[in-house]
């Protein structure tokens, strides 16, 4: 990974990947709400006069982006600007693109752009190149497997005891995951909510798996361990697909938030019950 270096004091970095689909369904899944929800975090376009002006992406609780639509030409290309990571960063653009390749599939590129005198924010712009290639993953099996579906998406974090490696190990176990390579299918041992389904992606650094799924219903799992600020996380991150989708993650939360409590306990229950 590297950040691309001009003399206009842009900064940049680009991601891509192979999707198969038309240019024109490959666009309703990056260049839409429903679409980008499907495989990324939940998403909404604000429209006037029929045409997007603004996007925002909801990462979590307080942890929204809204980026301003500065181009806009579907199925080809769009572009956005938002303000910067942290106060007094740099604005970053962000330009989207799709290009048809012969055999029914597309590449999907993204470029991540900032001006900028001095090399301090590169460690933003690499951060955020290094987590598009588990996104495009989704996104590859969305479109592959479930394209145009309606989908929902359930997701949670968690503090683990240990080092990153420690929490993954943790995790893998308890699901049952522990050794399983890619291309075998694979279900959730007794006492974790219903789980199942053909390992796609799996690796131990960085501490990630991507699952798609029969059980609870057709989707996709990522799971993974990370360093949050010095605190070792587990996330699990689940999209659904199809007309059962909505029912699925409205029936299945206080399963998996049972689950996770009793084996990645928050810090104040564990000093409870110590």
């Amino acid at each position: 990974m590297s950040v691309k270096k001009e003399a206009s004091g842009r900064h940049s970095v680009q991601v891509e990947v192979e999707v198969p689909g038309t240019p024109e369904e490959v666009w309703q899944a990056i260049a839409t709400g429903p679409g980008i929800s499907s495989w990324f975090v939940p998403a909404e376009f604000e429209e006037r006069d029929g045409k997007p002006v603004a996007v925002t992406l909801n990462f979590g609780p307080g942890m929204e982006s809204r980026s301003v639509v500065t181009a806009w030409d579907p199925p080809r290309m769009f572009a956005a600007e938002a303000s910067g990571w942290v106060p007094g960063s740099p604005p970053i653009a962000d330009e989207w693109t799709v290009e048809a390749r012969a055999g029914g599939i597309c590449v999907v590129r993204v470029v991540h752009s900032l001006f900028a005198s001095t090399d301090d924010w590169d460690n933003q712009l690499e951060g955020t190149e290094s987590g598009w290639p588990g996104y495009f993953r989704i996104l590859r099996i969305y479109l592959t497997y479930f394209r145009g579906q309606r989908s929902a998406m359930m997701q949670w974090m968690a503090p683990a005891a240990g080092t990153e490696a420690e929490a993954w190990e943790t995790l893998t176990v308890a699901l049952g995951l522990k050794g399983v390579s890619a291309g075998r299918h694979w279900a959730a041992p007794a006492g974790v909510p219903v789980l199942g389904g053909v390992v796609e992606h799996v690796t131990q650094s960085p501490c990630n798996a991507l699952l798609r799924l029969d059980k609870p219903g057709p989707g996709a799992a990522a799971l993974g361990a990370v360093n949050f600020g010095g605190q070792s996380m587990v996330t699990l991150s689940f999209y659904l697909y199809g007309d059962q989708a909505a029912a699925i993650v409205a029936r299945e939360p206080p399963f998996w938030e049972a689950w996770i409590q009793e084996r990645f306990p928050t810090p104040s229950e564990t000093s409870k019950s110590s």
